[in-house]
């Protein structure tokens, strides 16, 4: 098996769809774990229009998976179920690194 290697700046900006290909939103950046360098979760953006009433979600990062062929990520969730998600707003970020954040969001896409 091969590992494939992506940039950040390859991923950041994708758009991600569910596997009805039903479109979920767009990747806009990615929280890294300093300790170990692993991609902890994708911060997927959602909703509004035109970027008004946007929600910003954390996807734990291995729940999504690379579509080449379509230059997207898939997220194998429904539509209702990301927009009942927890989410945040774009200028309060949660503290990523306080578990209570991480076993809530990680239970919620499990």
């Amino acid at each position: 098996m091969t590992n494939k290697l992506m940039s950040s700046s390859t991923i950041t900006g994708d758009h991600v769809k569910n596997s009805k290909g039903e479109d979920l939103g767009k990747i806009e950046d990615l929280m890294i774990d300093t300790q170990d360098g692993n991609i902890q979760y994708a911060v997927l953006s959602f909703g509004g229009v035109l970027g008004m009433g946007e929600k910003l979600f954390a996807v734990p990062f291995d729940r999504l998976k690379v579509d080449s062929a379509n230059k997207c990520m898939i997220l194998d969730t429904d539509k209702q179920r990301l927009k009942d998600a927890p989410g945040f707003d774009k200028n309060k970020w949660p503290d990523f690194s306080d578990q209570s954040f991480k076993t809530t969001h990680d239970a919620y896409y499990k």
